[in-house]
């Protein structure tokens, strides 16, 4: 999507029309200088808060009254939480130069620090009549950039501020931080992560070595791209240990990672340069609230809001951390806290908005949503959010007393029932496994653009590699149209209700790694072939030094190596539970979710029920290590050096045949040979032997594939068969094998294998017709009417060219049912569309006259 929607050009603000010659005439800032002041500006950059405050006061002492010093002191005063001092100092600077746009504009950081919004709202209002009054004083690159956010404050279109002030600042002064920065945050503000990106980037060209700069490409990236988000934080600290916006972002990713710790140390090193912080404190409070400690949490709370009761940022933050930990009827509470101290703060509202959208309430959730792009067109996140809800309109919806699915209306008619017939086999099985009681309904909702998919779910439309997500109460995923390759949409969906059981059970209370662990571990108590199973390069990776002690398995999540590692983390998760299952019993991971519901934190819940983190990771250490060295153990794991699988090591690769010959690596390769060459009899030999020893490997690198295609080279139906029957049984995805053996079940008359895999292809594309062809044809043959009709109608809404005939076996199994009525409909709708379709026309007269008012086609 565009960064800015396309709007009418809004009437300028009386305010941009005084200052039209400020924006077209511009000078070179000429302040004074002072005795070292550049050097004071770099020692406030990189965090000597108060060597600059010593040496500003010495200046301001000695001098005629410099305000680039006093602006200099005021910056690190607000820094360091003396407030009141810089209340003082920035009334003193005033008496000296109360024309200064800068001190004005500061002024009203010093307002809201000390508990006075209405005077933070006047030094606006000072801000924009001086401008008014004067343009011609105000018309350096530094106050332009304090004119465009004044102006934008007065409600200035964004698009203008940045095209009329802030370009025109940046071409008279390209060194000016300032004007960077406040095209960064205004980006960040609307949820334009790319545009920020841009002008964090174009600043830090310019000035290699800013903190804030370097703090704001992180924020930048953060929700995109968590390793350049990461290394810019580093860059920022490197510069200014003690930058007091990128400690707090530390803060932020620690509790993303449930490194609740370490998050405390960097509210503590905060803390350390400003006392009273008031973010600082919200975090804490955060930190209590996920300790279930309600005593701390409401005095973090109220430390935060000392200096101004009034500050909805406060609620607002709480509120945002909570949500992005899953809790969000806990957030939601604080957002309306937030909107109750300030009504009309947008962040909080929109906050709002998206956490009643994930807790299913969805008319107000909308409503807000719709209120904030009005009130913020430029918002990137409330434009999407409005432009999909005309999408979600038309959308069709299946509803009984436990789901609400919610999907394109094409697609509800092929296999929104298949969808609500998996959702019941999952309820029924996982709700009363972990005796769970839900919520009803669940909201399933199923998108065919994966762009809408990532907009309901995360705001943006550009965000991959996401199959599905469970809020709690709400399932978004995507739909099977929109898969680049073959994805099992019954094991996705089973995984996300699995969610749907243990967030609801636990109140949204749990550790992501026992999240994901359990949900994959119950795809694979459900279905053999679904969910992820130890291959050989996880095998290398818990083998090696990849896997992760269990108290830091949720930050594996966060910012993994490749993805490799992210998906060996849905692996690993999956093995402790499995582990603690096998080790503890059901009900001992029943007793930890429990525990977590009533506001246990995870290690003494573990610990209460199985043993202590100290004990558990190394035991499940040597578990993990066991399952990896049980893979396939008739085979040698040994993987040779890449030089001998190449042409000029064939004498070393015949070395290894001979010290190996049952090794992976050695038969994988000599098979691919083989085939390559097209020695299918050759090829057969190795194949068979990896099938053997390795029989439930899946995916691109088992031996199936090629061991079927090799053996239908040969011409030999009955070992292509076998071959393709264990593939299809291991792989859930294998829909090549499961097509090809309905085209030879059906050639044999094998209906219920023909069965089998039809509904083994369904799982993975609902959305084609050849599968519903064959199930059609085999349920008819094993006398399975019902399930015969309900194929052929599915191919009816696929529009395929044979209706007519459709139309005809869909009537013959009527008649045959003494369905006499709806028989002659399908009739007459065969030859609707083939007026002289024999059999149709016999199967008319068998029907005879219609009854007296009967059914018209």
């Amino acid at each position: 999507m565009r960064h800015f929607p396309v709007l009418p050009a809004p009437a300028r603000p009386a305010f941009l029309r005084w200052a039209g010659l400020a924006l077209g005439l511009v000078a070179i800032l000429a302040g004074a200088r002072g005795a070292d002041l550049a050097g004071a500006r770099e020692r406030l950059l990189g965090g000597g808060y108060t060597e600059v405050i010593r040496e500003a006061q010495a200046e301001l002492r000695e001098g005629a009254g410099n305000t680039e010093w006093s602006l200099l002191l005021i910056r690190a005063l607000l820094t360091t939480g003396r407030v009141a001092e810089a209340d003082a100092a920035l009334q003193e600077a005033l008496g000296r130069d109360a024309r200064s746009l800068r001190l004005r504009w500061l002024g009203r950081d010093v307002a809201f620090a000390n508990g006075r919004p209405e005077e933070a709202q006047a030094r606006l209002e000072e801000v924009r009549q001086a401008v008014r009054n004067s343009p011609w004083m105000y018309r350096s690159p530094p106050d332009l950039v304090i004119f465009g956010r004044a102006a934008l404050l007065l409600g200035a279109d964004p698009k203008e501020v940045l095209e009329k002030v802030y370009a025109t600042a940046q071409k008279a002064d390209p060194r000016l931080r300032d004007v960077y920065l406040a095209r960064g945050e205004l980006a960040l503000e609307k949820h334009d992560y790319a545009l920020a990106a841009r002008a964090f980037e174009e600043g830090l060209k310019q000035l290699p070595d800013d903190a804030d700069l370097h703090a704001g490409r992180a924020r930048a990236y953060a929700e995109s791209d968590r390793k350049v988000a990461q290394a810019a934080l580093g860059a920022a600290l490197e510069r200014n240990p003690r930058h007091v916006p990128a400690l707090l972002q530390t803060v932020d990713n620690y509790l993303s990672a449930e490194a609740y710790a370490e998050a405390e140390k960097g509210i503590a090193a905060v803390l350390d340069i400003h006392p009273g912080h008031p973010e600082a404190w919200a975090y804490r409070a955060v930190l209590a609230h996920l300790r279930h400690d309600p005593v701390a949490e409401q005095f973090a709370r109220a430390k935060a809001l000392a200096a101004w009761p009034g500050n909805p940022r406060v609620d607002s933050l709480i509120g945002e951390e909570l949500s992005a930990k899953y809790r969000f009827a806990e957030g939601a509470a604080y957002q309306r806290k937030a909107l109750a101290a300030d009504p009309d703060h947008l962040p909080a509202k929109a906050r709002l908005a998206s956490d009643l959208l994930r807790l299913g309430e969805h008319a107000e959730g909308w409503a807000l949503a719709q209120a904030v792009h009005e009130r913020d067109q430029y918002d990137v996140e409330a434009f999407n959010l409005v432009t999909l809800r005309e999408t979600m309109d038309k959308y069709a919806t299946l509803a009984n007393e436990d789901f609400v699915v919610r999907m394109a209306a094409p697609e509800v008619a092929v296999y929104g029932p298949r969808v609500v017939a998996l959702l019941r086999r999952a309820h029924d099985t996982l709700a009363a496994k972990y005796g769970a009681e839900l919520q009803r309904p669940t909201h399933i909702e199923i998108f065919a653009d994966p762009r809408d998919f990532a907009v309901r779910t995360f705001g943006l439309p550009d965000v991959a590699g996401f199959l599905g997500v469970c809020f709690g109460r709400v399932v978004t995923a995507n739909s099977p149209a929109s898969s680049t390759s073959p994805t099992n949409w019954e094991a996705v969906l089973w995984h996300e209700f699995c969610h749907v059981v243990t967030l609801q059970l636990t109140r949204n209370r749990m550790p992501r790694w026992l999240s994901e662990g359990i949900s994959v571990y119950e795809e694979r108590q459900a279905n053999p072939a679904w969910g992820q199973r130890i291959n050989p390069s996880y095998r290398e990776m818990i083998l090696g030094e990849d896997l992760v002690p269990v108290g830091r398995l949720s930050a594996a999540f966060l910012a993994p190596k490749s993805p490799r590692h992210l998906q060996f983390a849905y692996l690993q998760s999956s093995l402790v539970v499995e582990y603690l299952v096998a080790r503890h019993g059901l009900d001992a991971l029943r007793a930890i979710l429990r525990d977590l519901r009533e506001g246990v934190e995870i290690n003494a819940a573990l610990a209460r029920h199985t043993v202590p983190l100290e004990q558990l990771e190394p035991a499940f250490a040597v578990y993990a290590r066991e399952q990896a060295e049980r893979l396939a153990p008739g085979l040698g794991w040994e993987r040779p050096e890449a030089a001998v699988f190449l042409e000029e090591g064939a004498t070393e690769f015949a070395a290894w045949e001979r010290r190996q010959p049952d090794n992976y690596w050695v038969l994988r390769a000599k098979a691919q040979r083989l085939a390559a060459a097209q020695d299918w009899a050759g090829a057969v030999v190795p194949l068979r032997r990896l099938v053997e020893l390795y029989p439930h490997q899946k995916g691109e690198d088992a031996a199936h594939r090629p061991l079927a295609a090799a053996l239908r080279s040969l011409g030999d139906p009955a070992g292509e068969r076998e071959a393709l029957r264990r593939w299809a049984a291991t792989d859930d995805e294998a829909v090549e094998a499961y097509q090809r053996l309905m085209e030879l079940a059906a050639a044999d008359g094998a209906w219920p294998e023909v069965r089998e895999n039809a509904e083994r292809s369904l799982a993975v594309n609902p959305l084609v017709p050849g599968p519903y062809r064959q199930l059609a044809r085999a349920a008819a043959a094993m006398g399975d009417d019902s399930a015969a009709v309900v194929a052929w109608r599915t191919l009816l809404q696929l529009d395929v060219p044979e209706r007519a005939e459709i139309h005809h076996e869909v009537a013959r199994v009527l008649l045959r049912r003494g369905d006499r009525a709806e028989a002659r409909r399908h009739v007459l709708l065969a030859l609707e569309e083939t007026p002289r379709f024999r059999a149709a026309l016999s199967l008319l007269r068998e029907l005879g006259p219609a009854p007296a008012g009967g059914l018209a086609p």
